[in-house]
């Protein structure tokens, strides 16, 4: 099937809406003609985006970090606009510098957003998404960083290691609980997608940093990424035909992102240290 047959009619709520792959995913998907709930902690980005969308659109705002405001959108949603077929846990945050460099609250800021963001939005959604026979999509956002190791950003990697970890797991035990039938788990890995991810990154501490100049290299590095990056309409549109398709590895460039994700199995097999990307 096609993913507007799979998917057109349905609500989909997706968080970090307001920029980045979050916008194009929900861009997407209203051109789908999904209902579209857009979560963002930014108030001002997601309006912008709901006035652009119109239609069936709704903006929310939302800090993934609070795991009551998670169930607080889920009764929301389920109340106003109906059962959600797609929930989309995205927001995200980067963070550069040394690990020993990384303050305290940055390290926090980046698990409590990347990991427990998703785990709170699973927690909140995913039992009313099994109350019903209906079928339905969760799609939790790591990276092509959750399959590789790169210096100066550790918590990030870490973080997008643990999304894909944690969303191996709840498949594995959707089928165990017997829903898989009808709830279809599946892990995102975005290659360089367009998004103000670098700028908006955390860095180190002037005053307790051993090297303040590699975290803005590291930074510097990323935005040059930045520049060859993919739409993030385009990605979002190889995203939802994967996911249609019955995939779980959803990438945004299979070529690219697979050929990192063989290079991680190959050094895992011979048990090889980790070398720069």
């Amino acid at each position: 099937m096609s993913a507007r047959d799979t998917f057109s009619g349905g609500v989909a709520v997706i968080t970090g809406a307001g920029s980045g792959i979050g916008a194009g995913l929900a861009r997407h998907a209203s051109g789908l003609g999904m209902t579209v709930v857009l979560a963002d902690i930014d108030a001002d980005a997601v309006a912008a985006l709901r006035r652009e969308l119109g239609g069936a659109t709704v903006d929310a705002v939302c800090d993934v970090r609070d795991p009551d405001a998670l169930h607080e959108l889920a009764d929301t949603t389920y109340e106003t606009l109906g059962p959600v077929r797609l929930l989309v846990n995205n927001a995200g945050v980067e963070q550069f510098g040394y690990l020993w460099d990384t303050p305290v609250a940055n390290w926090r800021r980046v698990l409590d957003i990347n990991v427990s963001g998703v785990f709170h939005g699973v927690r909140a959604f995913l039992p009313k998404m099994m109350a019903t026979d209906e079928q339905a999509w969760v799609w939790n956002l790591s990276s092509v960083g959750g399959v590789v190791a790169i210096p100066l950003q550790a918590p990030y990697i870490v973080s997008k290691h643990a999304v894909l970890a944690m969303t191996e797991c709840l498949y594995l035990d959707v089928q165990s609980a017997g829903h898989g039938h009808h709830i279809h788990v599946q892990a995102v890995l975005p290659g360089a997608v367009v998004s103000n991810i670098f700028e908006s990154a955390g860095g180190v501490e002037a005053d307790r940093a051993t090297d303040v100049g590699a975290a803005e290299a590291q930074r510097a590095a990323m935005l040059d990424i930045k520049a060859g990056a993919m739409d993030p309409l385009a990605a979002s549109e190889t995203v939802f035909e994967q996911a249609a398709k019955g995939r779980f590895y959803l990438l945004t460039q299979p070529d690219y992102v697979g050929a990192a994700m063989t290079r991680r199995a190959e050094v895992l097999a011979a048990q090889r240290p980790p070398t720069p990307r």
